[in-house]
């Protein structure tokens, strides 16, 4: 079998009614494994993210990334013909994915039950910034503010300073991760009951509520454990993580950076012999992570002073002749070139149109995870806006060109 046919979800259909990240992360990896994944998209300007990070043209990379693998239907879903699109387009798919605020489907009149009018067997699967139910339900919010609900926002950056954001959107990215995990969790269920003749899945357990606080809570390990059952409430440490040491970045000679995590009790020992600090390496009361911590800002000198007599290189060398974790902390440029990347095909190349120019040989991160060694093809680039209308609303739902006109918003823009 070749790359080119490992689609392990060939033959699954999706419906994505999603804007920005969210729920368009969870399209894409329900894509790449070979899902069709049909991108709903409003009249005139699509998904606000083809504005995102744009520097030339109308289409920017992150749209191009985050959709790609999909194909782009454009639809008035204010128009009774519009709506009428979608419930036909619902009845021929397995999984809808949206992340509009909770009650904006039921206000258009395609609620989960109007859903499962259209299709008895749909998946439903909603993002939203605080879930489905409870006080803030109604309450919008992008991840910004729902990594700092999660707790996750307090943890970021130096402790003498505000908190700060990563620099990519991880909220969205993981809740869009558990959108996808929840969506095919749902569907192995309904096809083993159909294969076990056990009945139909009951609508309650088909709708998927993914919250973006509670994404980001999930991640946040034993922060309340630790909080509830020894009163431990953890604070910003910069580079570090609590109670693990030593582990953190640290600047060489030549002003490259790189990260060193030697807190492993055996690491710990070849790193300190490393480093030329035997003594640090045999004090009994630094033999244990606690112990470390407690001490942490004396071996992150330690550690400074070693590293600053080397360049990037030097010390990564060094580290890894002794099997002390290290790397160095990549750019994109230096992504671009790595060999481990391009060796499992992570960076894949495309010519990219800005509908000014054609930009040849763009790298794309690769489709993860790995299936045969390496990333499985891209096979299309986030499409250009209702680049599949006829094909989907003609091809599939049998609509004539006034139809097609009707639903997609064209009709008006027609009118004198």
């Amino acid at each position: 079998m070749t790359h080119q046919t490992i689609a392990p979800l060939d033959g699954v259909r999706v419906l994505e009614l999603g804007n920005y990240i969210a729920a368009p992360t969870a399209g894409r990896l329900l894509a790449d494994f070979g899902a069709e994944v049909i991108k709903i998209e409003r009249p005139g300007t699509g998904d606000e993210l083809r504005n995102w990070r744009l520097h030339k043209g109308n289409t920017s990379m992150l749209y191009r990334t985050l959709n790609r693998n999909k194909k782009s239907v454009v639809l008035d879903l204010h128009t009774e013909t519009g709506k009428k699109a979608v419930l036909e387009l619902v009845a021929k798919c397995d999984i809808l994915l949206e992340n509009f605020r909770p009650g904006t489907l039921e206000k258009w009149g395609l609620g989960p039950d109007v859903l499962n009018e259209a299709n008895p067997h749909l998946i439903v699967t909603r993002i939203s910034a605080f879930g489905q139910t409870g006080p803030l339900s109604e309450r919008p919010g992008f991840a910004a503010v729902a990594e700092a609900y999660g707790g996750f926002r307090n943890l970021v950056g130096d402790p003498d300073r505000a908190p700060v954001r990563v620099g990519v959107s991880i909220g969205d990215s993981i809740a869009g991760l558990y959108a996808a995990f929840g969506s095919m969790m749902s569907l192995y269920q309904r096809e083993a009951r159909r294969r076990d003749s056990a009945g139909a899945v009951p609508l309650t357990e088909r709708i998927i509520d993914v919250a973006l606080n509670e994404a980001m809570f999930s991640m946040m390990e034993s922060l309340i454990p630790d909080y509830q059952a020894y009163g431990v409430d953890r604070q910003r440490v910069g580079g570090r993580m609590e109670g693990i040491a030593p582990s953190n970045a640290y600047v060489c000679k030549d002003g490259a950076s790189i990260v060193v995590a030697g807190n492993g009790d055996s690491i710990y020992q070849r790193y300190m012999q490393t480093i030329g600090r035997p003594d640090l390496a045999e004090d009994p009361s630094l033999q244990t992570n606690a112990g470390r911590w407690a001490r942490r800002e004396e071996l992150d000198e330690a550690i400074g002073d070693w590293v600053a007599t080397l360049s990037g290189a030097e010390a990564l060398e060094a580290l890894e002749a002794a099997g002390v974790p290290a790397g160095p902390i990549y750019t994109a440029a230096d992504i671009s070139t790595d060999s481990q990347y391009a060796a499992r095909n992570m960076i894949q190349k495309f010519d990219v149109s800005t509908g000014e120019e054609v930009l040849p040989g763009v790298g794309f991160p690769g489709i993860v995870p790995v299936i045969g060694d390496q990333s499985l093809p891209i096979r299309n680039l986030g499409p250009d806006l209702g680049e599949n209308t006829q094909e989907i609303l003609g091809g599939l739902l049998n609509m004539d060109a006034a139809q097609i006109n009707a639903a997609s918003g064209r009709e008006e823009a027609l009118r004198p």
